[in-house]
């Protein structure tokens, strides 16, 4: 079923961008890994069923981008985020019937993490049909991204959405223009580190 579309707000010229904290070196530059990503996310061996490995990364995702969400969820409420938007682009939910639904952010990711969660369960589906992936649950974390700097969580925040990207890239599950909002972050996240670069995450 189609379960999302773009809009920019009520037709209109959108708002003048706010500042992109995300995008700032002294927080892109945190990672929890210091290693190129693409070596992560290759098929290790021809032994390795290919759709075996993208099950298995699948449902890693979907835990991980879970965990990460629920760190900033307190904060994004229905009172809070009465839409899901991201880089001023409203994302509207559509149902099996193909009625188009507005929701608040925390409905939206609802409505997206209990369809993934069927599709990664559902023996007859899965992991025979995949492509179920879809990045607006950590769309939300990054528009609360003083709140993840603030929970020191950006190195955790970056790590992720990088391997997420490069993941889909490696294996062409995601249509780029399904990302697209998000490319300027993406290119900075996913591009080698420079040397020398090391964990940045504070121990406690």
């Amino acid at each position: 079923s189609c379960w999302k579309s773009k809009t920019k707000p009520n037709g209109k010229k959108a708002p003048a961008e706010e500042k992109k904290h995300y995008m700032e070196p002294e927080y892109t530059k945190v990672r929890v890994v210091d290693f190129d990503l693409k070596d992560l996310v290759s098929l290790p061996t021809k032994e390795i069923d290919l759709n075996e490995w993208l099950a298995n990364n699948t449902t890693t995702f979907f835990n991980l981008i879970n965990l990460q969400y629920s760190t900033i969820s307190e904060f994004c409420t229905g009172d809070t985020c009465q839409a899901m938007t991201a880089c001023n682009t409203i994302y509207y939910w559509y149902d099996e019937r193909g009625k188009k639904m507005k929701c608040t952010a925390p409905q939206y990711v609802d409505l997206v993490m209990t369809f993934v969660q069927k599709l990664v369960t559902d023996e007859e589906i899965f992991p025979t049909k995949y492509g179920v992936y879809d990045c607006c649950p950590l769309a939300v974390v990054i528009e609360k991204y003083k709140k993840t700097v603030a929970l020191e969580l950006q190195g955790h925040l970056n790590t992720l959405y990088a391997h997420f990207i490069v993941f889909v890239r490696e294996f062409n599950l995601v249509e780029p223009k399904e990302t697209c909002i998000m490319d300027d972050l993406s290119e900075v996240l996913c591009a080698p580190l420079p040397p020398h670069t090391h964990n940045h995450v504070t121990e406690r």
